[in-house]
């Protein structure tokens, strides 16, 4: 009883503990940041991805029950993804300043590299192969990342 006093069902209980895990997550990635270059700006992405995907409760969503997601993806933006594009626009804005980002509205290249690595966050376990390891993948998502920043 006392959870339903403070979540009035299942879905907004595990939408605020969702949100608790990413934001965990950024503050995490977020430690390990470096300077503003495209590359060290990859490298943060890439380290914040890797820190959703070794997540207890990332995994065990995804496992048992990904719908969960789905309104995240389909539907809405949540506020742990607001907050990295918020983050990440005034890191490019920086890096931009620097003359180490391309020219561009930085809300929208932060927009998009998000959606880059939802992507990569969310499907790469189907390219789960021997030739495609997780290793490999946040390779070349860095790459992907410092092609499209500069």
């Amino acid at each position: 009883m006392t959870v339903y006093r403070r979540w009035p069902d299942m879905a907004a209980l595990t939408s605020d503990l969702v949100e608790r895990e990413l934001r965990l997550s950024l503050v995490v990635a977020l430690s390990s940041a470096g300077n503003a270059e495209s590359t060290s700006i990859a490298a943060w992405i890439v380290s914040l991805v890797a820190e959703i995907e070794k997540n207890p409760l990332f995994i065990k969503m995804i496992d048992v029950d990904p719908e969960l997601l789905l309104t995240y993806l389909l539907q809405r933006q949540s506020e742990s993804q607001e907050s990295v594009v918020a983050v990440l626009t005034d890191v490019i804005r920086k890096a931009q300043r620097q003359g180490d980002v391309r020219r561009g509205r930085p809300e929208v290249l932060a927009r998009t590299v998000v959606l880059m690595c939802q992507g990569f966050l969310l499907s790469r376990r189907t390219m789960n192969e021997n030739s495609y390891t997780e290793r490999i993948a946040h390779r070349e998502m860095r790459r992907a990342l410092v092609s499209y920043l500069t």
